[in-house]
């Protein structure tokens, strides 16, 4: 073992690595939103707080009171018994017994023998049975039986003496502090009424910065604001809102601003290209006339491939396209060519994007797998969440190094494939362009059939 493993072993099981495990096992699995972090924030603290308060409360409070309330009653029990020991005769006994009724608010009498009761299960949580017998065994000292758990409002007490048994009913509120309940009833109430508060007002609070995400969701998938959106809310999330809305008009001027201008050159370019058709046309024939045609032809392609580019399809509204009639025009283009391809749909044919675009893209990619392949597999997964779309050649492919700058605008790998016509370089920057815009994203891999794999994965 090196002295590298050695140190970052130590360091494995340090405490500081525990705890930072720690951290993170509970960072996993705390909630993720915004709402539910902010309910935790508030509701966290107020539990802790209450825990600890009722905590104190029980331990200090409730404990105490009852501790003396179950003295004085023992007390009483006690100067009762000495009384009793002290004057037999039956009529100080009846004399006892209405003071202790009167003044000590007890019911006594005396059973002869000193058998007592077998002793009953402790309940689970009870104060007053283990506050109340420890202050029995320890100011009178004889054997007893206690009942706590009846649902009367007296608790019953036998003690043995010498050659009877005497039977005590105290009032349980005299022995134990039964309204403490109410303390509880209250904080819970108030805790329960301040948890609907919070989420009330948090909920306000949240929905402007979830209006604020779906706008901003909405504008990178190329969708249309709806029409209802406003910065709302308080004042930094109304200047994340306004802050949003400038920076999408900005750059919807800047497109607009592009597309004007590439289409006001194309225009131009095409007059010019026009004139040098008609006066090709006038020249008459020839080989060398011929080339000037397919040159100009060229130009043309490449001024149309310009401007498609530069438009981006922004203007397009979200449609509806189905995929299995867009697969099987790209199937009957196969045919044409002489080239195989076959395509396997799972989900919805029915997907919610830019038809024009999307019918673009999914072109831009098979019209390259027919231009420089033999087959061609098209697998597409529509899920809840994405759509998914694999083309799979038996082509050349694309080396590692070069899948990334294909797709910037006029790269070509023309003398690589041995191209006899040339294009614009431009097939895959759009193809990526319109994914983006849609929210999702074009790559590249390696194919099982030995060429190019090509996924297309956009949110639905």
């Amino acid at each position: 073992m090196t002295l590298f493993d050695q140190i970052r072993r130590d360091q494995d099981r340090s405490p500081a690595s525990g705890l930072s495990g720690m951290l993170r096992w509970l960072r996993h699995r705390l909630p993720t939103g915004l709402y539910a972090r902010s309910l935790l924030i508030i509701i966290l603290p107020m539990l802790i707080l209450q825990t600890v308060v009722a905590f104190v409360f029980m331990e200090r409070h409730w404990q105490l009171v009852t501790e003396r309330l179950s003295e004085a009653v023992t007390r009483d029990i006690s100067a009762v018994i000495e009384l009793i020991e002290l004057y037999p005769e039956r009529e100080d006994f009846d004399k006892i017994v209405n003071v202790a009724a009167n003044r000590l608010n007890l019911i006594v009498s005396l059973e002869p023998g000193t058998e007592l009761p077998s002793p009953r299960p402790r309940p689970f949580f009870s104060i007053l049975d283990q506050i109340l017998s420890d202050e029995i065994a320890e100011q009178i000292r004889r054997p007893f039986w206690i009942d706590t758990v009846g649902t009367s409002r007296l608790v019953e007490i036998r003690i043995a003496l010498d050659d009877q048994t005497i039977r005590i009913f105290a009032s349980r509120n005299s022995a134990y502090a039964s309204n403490t309940h109410i303390f509880l009833v209250w904080m819970v109430s108030t805790a329960l009424v301040l948890i609907v508060i919070s989420i009330l007002f948090l909920r306000g609070q949240i929905r402007p910065i979830t209006a604020l995400a779906n706008a901003a969701e909405s504008f990178g998938k190329g969708q249309r604001l709806s029409e209802g959106f406003s910065p709302r809310g308080a004042d930094e999330v109304r200047r994340a809102g306004l802050a949003f809305i400038l920076m999408r008009e900005r750059i919807e001027r800047q497109m607009e601003q592009r597309t004007a201008m590439l289409a006001g050159v194309s225009h131009d370019l095409r007059t010019i290209l026009t004139r040098f058709r008609l006066q090709l046309a006038l020249a008459g024939d020839g080989p060398e006339l011929d080339n000037l045609n397919q040159d100009i032809d060229d130009m043309q392609s490449m001024l149309e491939g310009y401007l498609d580019f530069a438009k981006g399809e922004v203007e397009e509204d979200v449609g509806r396209l189905d995929l299995g009639e867009l697969f099987e025009r790209v199937e009957a283009d196969f045919a044409l060519h002489d080239r195989k391809l076959t395509w396997k749909l799972e989900g919805d044919p029915l997907v919610y994007v830019r038809p024009n675009a999307f019918t673009r893209l999914v072109n831009n990619l098979a019209s390259n797998a027919r231009r420089y392949a033999h087959r061609l597999d098209i697998d597409a997964r529509h899920t809840a969440k994405w759509l998914v779309i694999t083309f799979d050649d038996d082509g050349p492919g694309i080396p590692k190094e070069a899948r990334d700058d294909v797709f910037k605008p006029f790269y070509r790998l023309d003398e690589a494939r041995n191209l006899d016509a040339s294009g614009t370089g431009l097939g895959l920057a759009i193809a990526r362009d319109i994914a983006r815009s849609h929210g999702g994203n074009v790559t590249l891999e390696d194919s099982p059939l030995g060429g190019l794999r090509a996924i297309i994965r956009v949110p639905v």
